[in-house]
């Protein structure tokens, strides 16, 4: 093979990178017709807003009924090493303000003896 040949299978074999910029455009607003627009200005009525707290109540619970359906839980093997990994870290952190509170209080014995 010839010495350009060689750089083209080299050129074709490397990926290519393709930089993209992030830049902020204008969205796109579709014009309707004004047949379009007529006939929504006609089938839309504005609904009067009552303020029930019964409505408003079960509209909550319900929101908060779908939110919990889409929560992904853990198995209740991830569960028991979260919660072992919680009680050792506490046991930690005891321990150690345990043996500071001790050294603490034998410094300041000894300073005021």
């Amino acid at each position: 093979m010839a010495k350009k040949e060689r750089e083209v299978v080299k050129a074709a074999d490397e990926p290519r990178i393709t930089r993209v910029k992030a830049v902020e455009t204008a969205p796109r607003i579709k014009k309707q017709s004004n047949k379009a627009s007529k006939s929504v200005a006609r089938t839309k009525r504005p609904t009067p807003k009552i303020f029930t707290p019964f409505v408003s109540l079960g509209g909550y619970f319900k929101g908060a009924w779908e939110e919990l359906r889409q929560v992904r839980w853990p198995t209740r093997r991830a569960t028991w090493s979260l919660t072992g990994a919680v009680l050792a870290f506490t046991a930690f952190f005891v321990i150690l303000i345990l043996l500071l509170d001790a050294g603490f209080k034998l410094l300041f014995d000894l300073i005021l003896k």
